[in-house]
């Protein structure tokens, strides 16, 4: 599988019904753009909160932002930063912003800055659904900020492929066993790496994860904090962490759920990864065979697994019919699968997905697949599947070369019988990259950062349970609180030992203690 995290798939996967849930996205981005000149009451900046780290990024530091309306019921506005901040006096690019004022504007404590993750999932549409993500203490308390990163949704974003060649690429072979299929997968990747330097210019070489932590600074001194008080879940966990090094004392209070390990490389993050996915999927067959009376699946969770990879083989022979103009090819229905196993909430959907697909109608597992990579009725309608590439091979670009991919496969296939191959394939993700990083790699310590929760779920599919705990021993303040449960990130997930936690935290500013387990 291509080097996909995930975002938060409760942005999406919302409103019961699957259909429903697309065209309710749909219409969500059509109004990002600010519709009324009315300006939000400005926030006195707090002392030393816009003093630049260095004099030519001060014009950057000492901006102040102009909120108007938007969303009919949101505040929008754009952060201007460098392209390049080796030279700041260069060009610019411009980061879109929308913030959900707090409910208890008496008792605010400031802005709390979000990010759902990746890489490459808008933070502003993350921000919009602050009344869902985000439990009552922390809506009253504080202003919830969400920024689209650079590169990234209504921020100046990059672009690699259409649409068509966008549809072609998420629905190949990801296992390709022929010659023919192995030349299709790996003329999709140099393609996707041609066409982002082709299409984007020079911003392809600039939207790596340690220039969006600078951004991330900037964007602390235009809201006029001192201090950054920081939410990431998923990959927002890297993109907090690598603040935390690149800036310790600005760190005020810093969650990070669902966290990634940034002390090993690509290999060893997707063969854990695959491994999550696996476990994930067991716990989804256990489920069913233990809450029903006759599962669908089978009477064991080996023989549900077994049902699911058979069902997978025959749609790579024969991809499925849908009612949505475009065929459920074997790329398409494990992208379905996976998407729900983020969330225990939404496993029911995978069932209805299975079942219609296992009498032959692929349209909801298309549907899932869409949700996944952001794929509207009528076109994409973000660019998190092109990012999400650029930012996770700029900040990576190793690439396993194909012809040693069967030499990986086994231990993948032992990890996950049912994804490792997927996984194993997706190792040659970067083999197209052509744009290369300025940004020298970071060790991550953020030694002398305030407390930094790290949190970690038991059974979490994209970000096993051993990152949170790496993460949490590589910062030099890191925090350590485990959630025993299924899905992708620990908080709002039914747990009031994490939910409580967390407000302690964020607002009262009481640490929990280091290893809590809930």
């Amino acid at each position: 599988m291509r080097r996909l995290l995930g975002a938060l798939l409760a942005l999406l996967l919302v409103g019961g019904l699957v259909s429903a849930a697309v065209v309710a996205y749909d219409a969500g981005r059509a109004d990002d753009r600010p519709s009324s000149p009315l300006s939000a009451p400005s926030t006195t900046p707090e002392p030393g909160a816009t003093r630049a780290p260095v004099p030519g990024l001060a014009r950057f530091y000492r901006q102040r932002l102009s909120w108007t309306s938007c969303r009919k019921q949101f505040l929008c506005a754009r952060l201007t930063v460098p392209l390049d901040y080796r030279h700041p006096g260069g060009a610019t690019i411009r980061l879109a912003l929308l913030k959900v004022p707090a409910a208890d504007p008496a008792h605010r404590l400031g802005s709390l800055v979000v990010n759902p993750g990746g890489p490459g999932a808008p933070g502003t549409d993350y921000a919009a659904q602050a009344a869902r993500v985000f439990l009552p203490p922390l809506v009253r308390s504080y202003d919830v900020v969400g920024f689209d990163p650079r590169g990234t949704g209504a921020s100046d974003p990059v672009d690699c492929l259409s649409d068509a060649e966008l549809d072609a690429y998420v629905s190949a072979d990801p296992t390709p066993d022929t010659p023919a299929e192995r030349a299709a997968y790996l003329g999709w990747e140099q393609r996707l790496g041609s066409g982002c330097v082709q299409r984007s210019g020079a911003l392809a070489a600039h939207v790596s994860t340690a220039e969006a932590a600078r951004d991330l600074d900037v964007l602390r001194a235009a809201l006029g904090e001192s201090t950054l008080t920081y939410f990431g879940a998923s990959y927002g966990t890297k993109l907090g962490a690598t603040y935390a090094e690149l800036f310790p004392h600005q760190v005020g209070r810093m969650v990070l759920d669902g966290a990634v390990d940034l002390s090993i490389g690509s290999r060893r993050l997707s063969l854990q990864q695959a491994r999550g996915f696996e476990t994930a999927l067991r716990a989804y067959v256990q489920n069913c065979v233990d809450e029903t009376d006759s599962c669908f699946l089978g009477a064991t969770v080996d023989e549900g697994v077994r049902r699911i990879q058979d069902f997978l083989a025959r749609t790579d022979a024969n991809p499925l019919p849908t009612g949505l103009g475009r065929p459920l090819t074997v790329g398409n229905a494990v992208y379905g699968i996976v998407a729900p196993l983020y969330n225990r909430d939404y496993w029911y959907i995978l069932s209805a997905a299975l079942k219609q697909g296992f009498a032959g109608d692929g349209s909801t597992l298309l549907q899932l697949s869409d949700l996944y990579t952001s794929r509207g009725t009528s076109g994409y309608t973000d660019n998190s599947t092109e990012a999400n590439y650029a930012i996770n091979c700029l900040d990576d670009p190793w690439s396993l070369p194909a012809s040693k991919v069967p030499a990986v496969e086994p231990a993948f296939e032992r990890a996950s019988p049912t994804f490792g191959d997927d996984f194993a394939w997706g190792l040659t993700s970067c083999s197209g990259q052509q744009a290369r990083s300025t940004e020298k790699p970071l060790t991550i310590h953020g030694a002398g950062a305030a407390p930094i929760v790290v949190i970690g779920t038991t059974r979490d599919p994209a970000t096993p349970l051993s990152w949170a705990r790496h993460l949490a021993a590589q910062l030099d303040s890191g925090v350590l609180v485990t959630r025993d449960g299924d899905g992708h990130t620990g908080y709002n997930a039914g747990n009031s030992c994490v939910d409580d936690a967390v407000h302690a935290y964020l607002v009262d500013g009481t640490v929990p203690r280091d290893g809590l387990a809930c």
